[in-house]
This record gives structure tokens, sequence and C-alpha cells, in this order.
């Protein structure tokens, strides 16, 4: 550690911060849009083998529609059966009956899990940035081979983040 520039282990250490700080923004994204979905369904159960929801008061909502190009499957609840339910205005405010939206895709594929997305990956990109620019003001051995490791796990780790997008673009 003596050989190593204090700028250096500064940099390094912003750059830890930075990819700990766009990891723990992954996971408080993945857990508040887990939340959000468990909240937008609360009470109701979906059955996957007749592809059906059950309603807090045991009644049916049939999918209705199907939107491809959003991805998203529409359930909906017969208008005469919400609407001389009991616990209606708890549940929905339409005549129509009750809608739940589901979309089957994986967590990165909504447009604000996308967003949450690309702001780690800015911070990762950022990281590497600094590190870079470290890489090519000292030449020291002890200083390169600190930042060149930091650099190949940064590049290793917004690869994958990228990845995921980048998938989720082509429909995978």
């Amino acid at each position: 550690m003596s050989g190593i520039d204090p700028e250096v282990l500064l940099a390094a250490g912003y750059s830890v911060f930075l990819l700990v700080t766009a990891a723990c923004l992954e996971v408080a994204a993945r857990q508040s849009h887990r939340r959000s979905e468990l909240m937008r369904v609360k009470g109701f159960r979906y059955d996957p083998q007749l592809d059906l929801w059950h309603c807090p008061n045991n009644e049916k909502l049939l999918r209705a529609e199907v939107d491809y190009g959003n991805r998203t499957v529409f359930y909906r609840a017969a208008a005469h059966a919400c609407n001389r339910c009991p616990i209606k205005d708890r549940c929905t405010d339409s005549d129509e009956g009750r809608v739940i939206e589901h979309r089957p895709d994986s967590w990165v594929e909504s447009e604000l899990r996308r967003f949450h997305r690309g702001i780690s990956l800015a911070l990762v990109v950022l990281a590497a940035l600094i590190l870079i620019v470290e890489f090519v003001r000292y030449t020291g051995t002890e200083n390169r081979t600190l930042v060149g490791g930091m650099l190949l796990f940064l590049t290793i780790y917004g690869s994958r983040l990228a990845a995921i997008m980048v998938r989720a673009d082509q429909g995978m």
C-alpha cells in the first residue's frame, strides 16, 4: 500500500462508494416494485391453471384483453358482480367491474424499472471514468494494479446490468 498514491486510493474509495450505491439502488428499486405489485393485487389470488384471478369476495376476474405491444394482460370481473359487492368501495370505483393489469415480464422490463437500471448504470460508468482517469494519470505498478482490478470488476458488473436491459429490449 505504500506505493499507492493517496489520490488513487481516494478515487478507488469513491468508485467503491458509487458501485455500492448502484447496487443498493438496484435492491431498493426491485423491493419497491415487488411491494407495489403486491399492494396492487392485495387480497386477490391468481390461479395459473385456470388463468384467472379471484377477488377477496371470491368473484372471478377473467382474461378480458391482451395488449401485445405493452405486454399486458387485462383481467376483468363482471360488472354486475362488482356493483352488488359489499366491499366495492374498497376495491374499485368503476361501474364496469374491477380490472387487474398483469405484466408477466421480468423486473427490468417496465419503464420505471428501466429508469432505475439506467441510474445504476450511470453510477457504474461514472466510477469507471474516474478510475480510467486515475489509470492514465498514475503509472506506478501498484496504482495500475489496483485501478485495473477495480475497472475489471466494474466492467463485469456494468456488463451484467446492461445485458439485462439489452435482452429486455430484444424481447427475450
